[in-house]
């Protein structure tokens, strides 16, 4: 930085910041606390080396990462980082669950909807009101039904049933990988 005022690394180390100071660029004098938790973390002369090592283009992504980490860190000292991958992959998994009841919940009612939709087509062309007295489409609809209903709904329980042995199944899998222990 020179001779007006130093990089926060220099300021924080209590030294002159030199022009061809490293941490310079990427730790700038409005920023202290920036170059105070990576310091806390991992120290300057690592950083240092760290950053020497590494080509210029990439010093920026790198300081970024090293700020990332140390913050993950000092908010996690035993996990860091990994604390907060595995909250999100956690995140992740939880959302999936509620994706796959989401989509089961939409194929029954596809199914409900399927297994209605021959029964309108097999009626005869008949109008919800009749002039001669005849039977309404939905009285033939309700007739058919009747007839049906125990095929339907042996069927219809048949298919929530193994539905719901899927969605147990894999809410079994999601409490033994949480918990490290079989919960049903």
């Amino acid at each position: 930085m020179g001779g007006n005022s130093p990089c926060a690394s220099c300021k924080l180390l209590r030294r002159r910041c030199a022009k061809d100071c490293i941490f310079a660029p990427y730790f700038p004098s409005d920023d202290p606390h920036k170059f105070a938790i990576v310091h806390k973390v991992f120290g300057a002369s690592n950083v240092s080396k760290m950053l020497q090592e590494l080509p210029v283009q990439q010093r920026a992504d790198a300081v970024s990462s090293l700020v990332y980490e140390a913050n993950a860190r000092v908010r996690d000292p035993v996990y860091g980082c990994v604390g907060a991958i595995s909250f999100l992959q956690n995140q992740v998994s939880e959302l999936q669950m509620q994706l796959a009841v989401a989509q089961a919940e939409i194929l029954c009612i596809q199914m409900q909807h399927q297994v209605q939709d021959p029964m309108l087509q097999q009626l005869p062309n008949a109008t919800p009101t009749t002039a001669d007295g005849g039977a309404t489409a939905s009285q033939l609809l309700d007739d058919q039904l009747h007839y049906d209903k125990p095929f339907l709904l042996h069927n219809h329980h048949q298919f929530i049933n193994s539905t719901t042995n899927v969605i147990h199944d894999q809410y079994s899998v999601k409490r033994e990988t949480i918990f490290g222990d079989m919960v049903s």
